[in-house]
């Protein structure tokens, strides 16, 4: 497993070199030191370490909870704070950057070792939300599929193939998915579910209704009957153009 790298933020010299010579005689990779925050930030955009220790309080323009705050803006890496200072005021001022810990100095090696392994630990942990996030979103967006979508059915994401879909039905602030046997109710709109169902095997014939087209058994104006169920679907006047469009008629 490769050693997570480290940048060491802190303008004490001696403090910063006995920092760097713990964190390599617990085996991590010190890839860079600054001694103000304009250097640090710039370090951080450069390096890119795993992680970074922040002392707060830093010569120069910019502290060290300033520096956090610029860093995060660009990289999504964990930041643990060193500090003299526990002050309410500081502590308040640390919070609004989200650091991953604090540690009191002067502190020990294994203090140290403790907090570099949780924040690492929680990091990783919250890149893997984040990625299972947005897979479940693509899945949920349908963005590279036309013969499927996936709905939220208590707590649940159901696989349903548009081949299996006979209509949606607009209810105020829901949408009503209708298989043959099944009916799924989620909260979206119908320009929203038009822009899922692909368009070559779905119509919208009504303000409050989508059809898919291989589903229609007659056509009786100003209805539509589907197959199997026999359900009747009224035809808005808005859409009956689209809908001749849509049939293959001879």
């Amino acid at each position: 497993m490769p050693k997570a790298t480290v940048l060491v933020v802190e303008d004490e010299s001696i403090v910063s070199k006995d920092i760097q010579y713990s964190l390599k005689k617990l085996g991590y990779e010190v890839i860079g030191s600054s001694a103000t925050g304009a250097k640090a930030i710039e370090l951080a955009l450069e390096l890119k370490p795993n992680i970074v220790l922040m002392d707060i309080m830093l010569k120069g323009d910019i502290n060290g909870i300033e520096a956090s705050a610029e860093i995060k803006k660009s990289l999504n890496i964990p930041i643990i704070f060193l500090t003299a200072y526990a002050d309410e005021n500081t502590l308040e001022k640390a919070k609004i950057t989200e650091p991953y810990a604090y540690i009191l100095k002067p502190f020990k090696e294994i203090d140290l070792h403790t907090s570099i392994e949780m924040a690492l630990y929680k990091h990783g942990k919250e890149l893997e939300v984040i990625k299972e996030r947005d897979f479940l979103y693509n899945i949920v967006e349908n963005k590279e599929s036309n013969e499927f979508i996936f709905v939220k059915s208590n707590s649940k994401l159901i696989k349903l193939y548009n081949k299996d879909i006979y209509f949606v039905e607009a209810l105020k602030d829901y949408v009503v998915i209708n298989t043959l046997n099944s009916r799924y109710t989620i909260h979206s709109t119908m320009k929203e579910i038009e822009k899922k169902l692909p368009d070559n095997q779905f119509v919208r014939v009504h303000r409050s209704f989508i059809i898919r087209t291989d589903k229609i058994a007659q056509i009786e104006q100003p209805n539509i009957i589907l197959e199997n169920d026999k359900r009747i679907i009224p035809v808005g006047g808005s859409y009956k153009e689209t809908l001749v469009k849509k049939l293959n008629l001879i």
